[in-house]
């Protein structure tokens, strides 16, 4: 959270091409937290996120610029779809188990961090129990004599890696949830275990050594862990640093007033379920009562069929940022195939050099792939930066059915008159292009 905006902007740019003014507005929505948290108590409480919301086709980054932001501050996020909500007195899920989906990320990602915290202490544990197991069970030969610290040697060394030993583990029952009173989920295993107290049942597992291993660390870094001060962390990081990602918020709108008769009323329903979270309220979930007001909530929509001005009057007031995300160009689509982290014809090569294909991309070809993109994207459904996956699966087929690991390295370079002749249909319709008026 200390980066500055224009850091957290450098840091999108790797993985986001273009969007630069949704990326600066959720940039400053990210800086401003870390200016709030600086603040006096009194005033900190004053100040709540400016939540955002961003318009644009499918597949030009909404989604990604969202759960990017989160994994640079390492907050916890999650993604939800409104049209999966409805209304109170539909069966359905409910708005609020969106907050209590936060608190599970947020329990996860701080659980997370306590083990790599405690890894070294119980790896050494796990290796001492391991040791004696495998020690407990060789038998010599006559006259043969081995040590604790041969065994101790050889073991490090993985030479018992693939050797099946005998490990004594807690048992964790399946876990058995009901619906109980507000919409909130009980264990009932957490319940009776509560109940009924006494030591947890042990079971027996035949495992190879590497497996062993990690089962053992696990158990171990769970006796090391106080899982109160886990849940009572995780809850305040969900409620201070939290983001909550609303896609196909304009799927729950009336659809620009044609109508309010039908689904629509459902739909209206589920804006005013969502309205309390947004605006602020508690939570209950089995971690503890959670504060909503502090939660960022991003909500992102094509609004196609439906403006922004469809929501109803206090959700917008809600979502004071609005963002227009733009349609991608052809110099958009070339920097997503070369210029991103792990970029798409990178992926491929990756994934062909499996079978001995050293795959080649000229400049040309990559052009000629941008503005096919960019071609089909407005001719047919905009489906944004998913296009190149359409054509670039079209454009290798051949040689991803014919490749195996059973031959010698060969060296194939994809050229614009490759892309031709493979893109035949696609390129033809783009050439007629120019004698359309």
């Amino acid at each position: 959270m200390e980066m500055s905006p224009k850091q957290i902007v450098g840091e999108l740019d790797k993985y986001i091409i273009g969007q630069d003014e949704a990326k600066k507005m959720v940039a400053i929505a990210l800086r401003n937290r870390y200016r709030r948290s600086q603040l006096k108590k009194e005033l900190r409480e004053e100040i709540t996120p400016k939540n955002i919301i961003m318009k644009g086709p499918t597949g030009v980054g909404k989604t990604e610029i969202a759960r990017r932001l989160s994994k640079i501050v390492n907050a916890p996020f999650v993604k939800v779809e409104a049209t999966k909500f409805t209304e109170v007195g539909y069966v359905g899920r409910d708005v609020e188990s969106m907050v209590r989906d936060l608190v599970e990320a947020s329990i996860h990602l701080v659980k997370k961090e306590k083990y790599e915290e405690v890894r070294e202490k119980s790896e050494q544990k796990a290796d001492a129990k391991i040791i004696d197991i495998i020690f407990s069970s060789i038998k010599p030969e006559v006259g043969e004599e081995i040590t604790k610290e041969q065994v101790k040697e050889n073991y490090f060394a993985g030479k018992y890696n693939g050797t099946i030993i005998e490990i004594e583990v807690v048992d964790a029952p399946k876990q058995m949830n009901i619906m109980g009173g507000m919409g909130m989920e009980i264990n009932i295993n957490e319940l009776m275990g509560g109940i009924m107290g006494g030591p947890k049942r042990k079971t027996k597992k035949k495992l190879n050594v590497v497996q062993a291993k990690e089962t053992l660390i696990q158990e171990e870094a769970d006796k090391l862990i106080d899982i109160e001060s886990v849940n009572a962390e995780a809850l305040s990081r969900a409620e201070q640093s939290g983001i909550i990602f609303i896609d196909e918020i304009d799927k729950i709108t009336g659809k620009g007033g044609h109508g309010s008769s039908g689904p629509d009323v459902s739909r209206e329903g589920v804006q005013r379920d969502i309205l309390p979270i947004v605006e602020g309220c508690t939570v209950s979930t089995k971690y503890g009562p959670i504060k909503t007001d502090y939660i960022l909530f991003i909500t992102a929509g094509a609004f196609h069929l439906a403006s922004v001005e469809d929501l109803i009057p206090e959700l917008q007031g809600r979502f004071p940022v609005l963002v227009e995300l733009n349609s991608l160009t052809t110099e958009d689509f070339e920097k997503i195939l070369t210029n991103t982290e792990n970029s798409l014809i990178k992926q491929y090569k990756e994934l062909l050099a499996v079978d001995n294909i050293d795959l080649e991309f000229s400049e040309g070809a990559i052009k000629s792939l941008a503005r096919l993109a960019e071609f089909e994207n407005e001719t047919n459904e905009n489906i944004g930066a998913r296009r190149l996956h359409n054509l670039l699966e079209k454009l290798l087929e051949d040689i991803s059915f014919n490749a195996s690991g059973d031959h010698p390295l060969v060296k194939v370079t994809i050229d614009e008159d490759y892309v031709d002749s493979h893109l035949k249909a696609n390129a033809r319709q783009y050439n007629l292009r120019k004698y359309i008026l």
